[in-house]
């Protein structure tokens, strides 16, 4: 399995220990579901309706497999619902919303959605282009002119349909580390234009800016603010009254859960929560399964909800359609995709799923799957970091949906790549400091303000004895520790740096490299 793990290309980049994947989108899942059931006789049910005692044996079994995991986990809250031919069969709460209290989670519980922002975003878009405000393929400068790439034929091409589907070229997760800077949304966007570029269009990775740009140009469009554009046209006309797209919202519910991660083996709150407003649309939904199988039932019943067309059938199936493949298909898996903000797979039993997954290193972990064919969907919230629980409860309701019974481990085959994601990041990891070292220069000559286009200044000062750096728009106060020479080291804990990342920074002459912000080479400041 460590040698050779079932996974598609695009979902090994989702595992991968990189810190940049803290506000991930758990993607490939479908194809690791596969691969672990690769050369397995598909179900004669593959065309055909799944036996209603299926269903109802995966329902029941719910109470069970939940309570299951939230022992083996530890996590605090969970909520679920499922929706069968488009109408709630089951919503239930367990645990509580804040640890070291009786604060009982419940369907109405609001949680943080992080990434599953984006298909439910998606939905508001399809909205838009069922009206004729905008198309998929609307192009982004004519909403956004003053918003670019690097390169100018591609800036020309890329449309609303292109970042919705992570092909624009920008590197995986770009912006995210200068949104935990403090810089703001439009900062982060105009920044983007300074980063290298993959094969336009032909090239998958994972971008939450990118979408954000796609979102902030429909929301233009309309001419008002994208919290507003979703509550019009997705919250209100559904009656998800316990559903925003405003941090602040989320802060007013009394009935909400509080993220934790886990601290030396113990689940902890976490201070502050992420606040995602600057990307939006990519990460800023707060809702309760309640509300999350209103939306579901839309999905299943093509855009109509209690006989009400809420989005356009034609629109919703282009954003539910294979817009870029994320891996091909190999070694007995079919090949995975996905569409505008949603994931497109097949089951191990050839159906058509639809999912997405979402996380917050803060604590958020929450995942939906649905699949047509069978008539069945499903949501998981909790309120704990991401280790793998939403997936893999999904993974064994599905198991027992379309063959009626177990079918793998779940457990031990996703809890090792969230291990792995959740790791900290830095060349220095579990590296012993040298027994001889080589003095540093006097510090009071590495002091100064150092430029960079992307990241922005970074500032270099002495606080008694030793160097303190910040940087960013709130900004972020880094104390830099001696290593060796002309190589200090900092540390940090946020978003998308786990705890017990290390980072080096190194000068040169006039300059000083940061290791943490050097992943697309625009790691260096200039003094």
């Amino acid at each position: 399995m460590d040698r050779k793990p079932p996974l598609s290309t695009d979902a090994r980049r989702e595992f991968r220990t990189d810190a940049r994947r803290r506000a991930l989108l758990i993607a490939g899942l479908g194809s690791l579901a596969a691969s672990c059931t690769a050369g397995r006789p598909r179900s004669d049910a593959s065309t055909q309706g799944v036996p209603n005692r299926h269903i109802e044996l995966a329902v029941a079994s719910l109470d069970r497999m939940a309570t299951e995991l939230m022992t083996s986990s530890g996590v605090p809250g969970m909520s679920i619902a499922v929706v069968r031919d488009a109408r709630t069969v089951y919503a239930k709460g367990f645990g509580v919303r804040l640890v070291g209290t009786p604060s009982p989670v419940d369907a109405d519980t609001v949680f943080q959605l992080a990434s599953l922002s984006k298909p439910v975003g998606a939905t508001a878009v399809a909205q838009a282009v069922g009206t004729g405000r905008v198309r998929w393929d609307t192009r982004l400068r004519d909403l956004l002119p003053w918003f670019a790439l690097k390169d100018a034929h591609a800036t020309e091409l890329l449309t609303i349909g292109d970042v919705y589907a992570h092909r624009s070229g920008l590197p995986d997760h770009a912006g995210d580390r200068l949104e935990d800077m403090g810089w703001s949304q439009r900062v982060v966007l105009e920044r983007l234009r300074l980063l290298p570029l993959t094969a336009f269009r032909k090239s998958y990775a994972y971008t939450n800016f990118g979408l954000t740009a796609g979102g902030l140009a429909v929301a233009t469009s309309a001419s008002m603010d994208w919290a507003t554009l979703n509550e019009r046209a997705i919250y209100r006309p559904l009656g998800m009254t316990r559903t925003s797209s405003r941090f602040a919202d989320y802060l007013s519910r009394s009935n909400r859960a509080i993220g934790h991660r886990q601290v030396d083996g113990v689940w902890q709150r976490v201070q502050p929560p992420r606040m995602p407003d600057a990307q939006a649309p990519a990460a800023s939904v707060t809702s309760s399964a309640n509300d999350m199988a209103k939306w579901l039932a839309m999905l299943m019943d093509t855009g109509v909800y209690q006989g009400r067309r809420i989005v356009d059938a034609a629109a919703l199936e282009m954003a539910l359609s294979r817009q870029i493949e994320t891996a091909p298909a190999s070694d007995g898996r079919t090949a995975s995709y996905y569409g505008y903000g949603f994931n497109v797979g097949t089951t191990p039993a050839g159906r058509m799923t639809y999912s997405h997954s979402g996380a917050f290193a803060t604590g958020a972990a929450t995942a939906f799957r649905m699949v047509p064919a069978a008539g069945v969907a499903i949501v998981v919230l909790t309120n704990g970091y991401p280790i793998g629980v939403p997936e893999i409860l999904q993974q064994q309701f599905f198991d027992l949906v379309e063959q009626g019974a177990a079918q793998t481990d779940w457990g031990a085959v996703i809890r090792p790549y969230f291990a792995k994601m959740n790791a900290p990041e830095g060349s220095l990891i579990g590296i012993a400091r040298p027994g001889a070292t080589l003095p540093p220069r006097p510090i009071a000559d590495y002091a100064g303000v150092y430029r960079n286009d992307y990241h922005g200044p970074l500032t270099v000062g002495v606080a008694g004895s030793a160097l303190v750096a910040s940087i960013g728009g709130a900004p972020l106060r880094l104390p830099l520790t001696h290593w060796d020479r002309n190589t200090f080291t900092f540390s940090l804990d946020n978003e998308n740096a786990a705890p017990g990342t290390i980072s080096k920074a190194t000068f040169e002459g006039d300059a000083v490299t940061l290791e943490y912000y050097d992943a697309e080479g625009l790691g260096t400041f200039v003094r």
